[in-house]
């Protein structure tokens, strides 16, 4: 008999897949409508979907704890109800929407291994809405938990300008604003990107010291006068050769005394651990040309070769770690 753990790790996929189905359908909403009344012939009819299909996917999603079902009426869970459901204060809908484009391309995984080529590989610049936005989103609600954690291990306090490349939705620039009444920030991105963090700078009413600028990280020059510049959750997307050429470009926008932030997964110089980081290397490996998660040494040589002195590693809670260096 082949152990249950590992029979648990083959059919993985399984919970997985009901899960973003449901997500897709927006099932979850369809019973919080529904109340008392929410049967699976009458939630099948809400969604204009199979009901045979319906009613079999709720009952494994009953096995999986979000729903509970009794008389045949089905009811959202306490996890389900938070995250899951239109109108919630803690909705995730739209940033888990983006693991429905991960399985996707996971499921490309043995092409890329056997033959090292992407299957199929868009820019960034060139990804319609149906991924930008979920993905953008997926980004925002991790960055705007971990922000504070971040701007306390750099510290904001001294920082009149700050460059944050690729900085997405803008969650870190917001709170290192709000941290430092004087700084002002530039958010670098793609045209694609910007209109979202256009959104997110309004309603934390910053437009007047958070603004943004269009282009692509890869081969732009950003400027100059910078007193910190932030990459956050970058370098993985690039390789080795992409990652120092970036490290350099952000050399030259910092003044003298300025500071570069790395923030990312961290890895041993295996490539094994954290587990995290080396599952999400496989995530770039079928998402990306040339990305993956990279170890200290890996950056510490990039940031000397860079020109960056003074380089080292802060600590930070979760998956994610900090390493710094400063210009002289």
């Amino acid at each position: 008999m082949l152990p249950d753990d590992f029979m648990e790790l083959v059919r993985g996929y399984q919970p997985s897949r009901i899960l973003l189905s449901a997500i897709e359908l927006d099932l979850f909403s369809a019973i919080a409508k529904a109340g008392d009344q929410a049967s699976a012939e009458r939630i099948a009819a809400s969604l204009g979907s199979d009901g045979r299909g319906t009613e079999l996917l709720l009952n494994a999603l009953v096995a999986l704890s979000l729903l509970t079902k009794r008389n045949g009426v089905f009811a959202n869970g306490p996890v389900a109800s938070r995250f899951l459901v239109a109108g919630a204060r803690d909705d995730a809908r739209e940033s888990l929407k983006h693991n429905l484009s991960l399985w996707t391309t996971w499921s490309t995984l043995t092409e890329r291994v056997k033959t090292g080529r992407l299957a199929a590989f868009r820019e960034m610049s060139k990804r319609e809405d149906d991924w930008t936005v979920p993905f953008i989103a997926a980004m925002h609600r991790n960055a705007a938990t971990r922000a504070p954690l971040v701007v306390s291990a750099i510290g904001g306090e001294g920082v009149g300008r700050l460059l944050d490349i690729g900085g997405g939705s803008g969650a870190y620039s917001i709170a290192f604003a709000q941290q430092n009444p004087t700084l002002s920030a530039d958010i670098f991105d793609l045209a694609t990107v910007v209109p979202i963090a256009l959104q997110h700078i309004a309603q934390a009413g910053l437009s007047g010291r958070v603004h943004t600028r269009i282009g692509d990280l890869r081969t732009d020059d950003f400027g100059t006068g910078y007193d910190l510049v932030l990459l956050s959750a970058i370098c993985h997307m690039l390789g080795p050769e992409e990652n120092q050429d970036l490290l350099r470009r952000a050399f030259r926008a910092l003044v003298p005394g300025g500071r570069v932030a790395i923030q990312d997964h961290i890895m041993n110089d295996d490539g094994t651990a954290p587990r995290a980081g080396a599952l999400f290397a496989i995530n770039m490996l079928v998402g990306t040309e040339h990305g993956s998660t990279f170890s200290e040494t890996q950056y510490a040589s990039w940031l000397s070769a860079a020109g960056f002195q003074g380089v080292r590693r802060v600590p930070l809670p979760g998956p994610n770690g900090l390493i710094m260096g400063s210009k002289a």
